[in-house]
């Protein structure tokens, strides 16, 4: 009982038959051509996104200064009603 039906481009081991690489011949260089140049072009993306984030400089961000963390059993409230 086969779930998928069996083509005829196909043998028993599903390995292409001649028929198949003959009918394929005609698109091979088309279509080798066409994944080149969507592969370029995602590299070209890639890569004019790593060089373009690479420039940024962030020395006019103003980054806030650091407090020192309260010590151990110190109230971290400061005014209210039990600081007067």
């Amino acid at each position: 009982m086969a779930l998928l039906p069996r083509s005829s481009y196909y043998d028993a081991h599903y390995k292409q038959s001649a028929a198949l690489i003959r009918a394929r011949r005609p698109y091979l260089i088309k279509n080798t051509l066409t994944g080149l140049g969507i592969f370029a072009f995602a590299i070209s993306v890639y890569a004019y996104t790593i060089k373009a984030v690479s420039q940024d400089e962030f020395e006019d961000v103003q980054v806030p200064t650091t407090q020192q963390s309260p010590r151990a059993g110190a109230s971290t409230i400061t005014g209210g009603p039990a600081a007067k």
